[in-house]
């Protein structure tokens, strides 16, 4: 038993709260939050959008505070209150002293719980969010992930942008985000998170008076996800071009999880991966590359990533199907090795706040509804060999129908490679 497992402690109340918590006794602050096992994914088209809109709203006013009171209380005492918005969960989240975990989750059950969406506070919001959207759409880098994803996932929940179209955001109204609200925010789904200098018998006492009386209900479930994958080539008035390809990846609890994760990192994770040192460094074709292994609870995503001169643009593609399948074909013990201590480092390094391991705790119970401390997760990377990850690249190289997305100045000879990419 490793000391980060000792300190671990995990609760559920009657009506299906997760309580969950790690004390750092090193530290004088705690992080603390609500995570709600419901994201983007989990919208119909005609409501594409929504859960980022309730977000934004979760800070604009409940039944007791107003977005001013929300703000001041926190900053009163020093701490900070954020959310995010995923495909899969949405987080509202603080960091507090840590005499001051009471009032951070007497607030943040206030917004996930009271919400008002008042109509004129919406508009007002609504109009940010489009902003947001807008930009998004002039930073070609993300713009360009969201195409790939539904590319993968076309006409489906999980293909689609988290944000949601502009179109789609300027028609949501106070009934259909308050309704979300109440159709998904279900006990079950929720997970009281902290990390700190924190009590968990406290914690627990303090998630039982704001949450408890909750009652449980059946919520929607999940629709699952169909890979499809194809070419999208996307014609855009810039510098450069921007550009992904890969395949369906694995799911969270895919026993190759931890080697596709060591093949990304090989492929395209730093300055000695493999497709740094080919593409930028000996062929010059673009300043950013880089590889990834995205999971999702049913499916995943395994790509590549860069950004060149469109004249360039074809012979990227070539180099980057060529890289991927050379690295597959012989990975050097000495390059795996590399690569594991990158992910274990990233691992730890990552782990060293508390609202990082608040996060952490949060997401394993969400997704494995365990928890697996970081020790652990290290001594699965260690078991990695070259053999493991020449055996998951050859099984992601033979999936079908490749994803390939190219957003910017489009050119004959790119839409010829796009045509071989990653051929099986």
């Amino acid at each position: 038993m490793t000391a980060t497992a000792d300190r671990y402690r995990f609760s559920r109340l009657a009506n299906g709260v997760r309580v969950v918590s790690i004390d750092m006794p090193q530290v004088a602050t705690a992080s603390v939050g609500i995570w709600v096992d419901v994201g983007a994914r989990y919208e119909p088209v005609e409501l594409n959008g929504v859960a980022h809109l309730l977000e934004h709203m979760a800070f604009k006013g409940t039944g007791r505070r107003s977005a001013q009171a929300i703000a001041e209380e926190i900053e009163d005492v020093g701490g900070q209150l954020n959310a995010y918005t995923s495909r899969e969960h949405t987080a509202f989240y603080a960091r507090v002293l840590a005499e001051d975990v009471p009032l951070a989750v007497d607030l943040l059950a206030d917004i996930v719980r009271f919400a008002r969406i008042d109509t004129e506070e919406l508009a007002r919001e609504r109009t940010v969010v489009l902003q947001e959207i807008g930009q998004v759409l002039d930073t070609p880098d993300d713009w360009v992930f969201d195409l790939w994803q539904d590319t993968a996932y076309p006409d489906q929940p999980l293909g689609r942008s988290i944000l949601g179209p502009a179109a789609t955001v300027e028609r949501l109204g106070r009934d259909e985000v308050l309704g979300y609200l109440t159709t998904h925010y279900a006990p079950e789904r929720l997970v009281v998170a902290a990390a700190g200098k924190v009590d968990h018998a406290r914690l627990t006492a303090l998630a039982e008076a704001h949450l408890g009386d909750l009652r449980p209900r059946p919520a929607p479930a999940m629709p699952r996800a169909h890979y499809r994958g194809g070419h999208r080539l996307e014609a855009e008035d810039s510098e450069q071009l921007h550009l992904v390809l890969g395949v369906e990846g694995l799911r969270y609890d895919d026993p190759d999880f931890y080697p596709a994760q060591v093949l990304a990192t090989a492929l395209g994770g730093g300055m000695s991966s493999r497709l740094f040192q080919e593409v930028r460094e000996r062929r010059g074709l673009a300043y950013n590359v880089f590889a990834f292994a995205a999971s999702y609870v049913d499916t995943g995503l395994f790509g590549m990533y860069a950004a060149a001169a469109p004249e360039d643009a074809a012979d990227l593609v070539r180099v980057l199907d060529a890289t991927s399948r050379t690295l597959v074909e012989a990975p050097a013990e000495a390059e795996i090795a590399r690569a594991r201590a990158q992910l274990k480092a990233s691992l730890l390094m990552g782990l060293e706040s508390s609202t990082a391991v608040c996060e952490d705790l949060a997401r394993q119970h969400l997704i494995f509804g365990e928890y697996l401390a970081p020790e652990a997760i290290a001594a699965k990377i260690d078991a990695v060999d070259a053999a493991a990850v020449a055996r998951v690249g050859h099984r992601l190289l033979a999936r079908p129908r490749p994803s390939l997305c190219a957003l910017g100045p489009l050119t004959p000879a790119l839409e010829r490679a796009a045509g071989g990419a990653l051929a099986a």
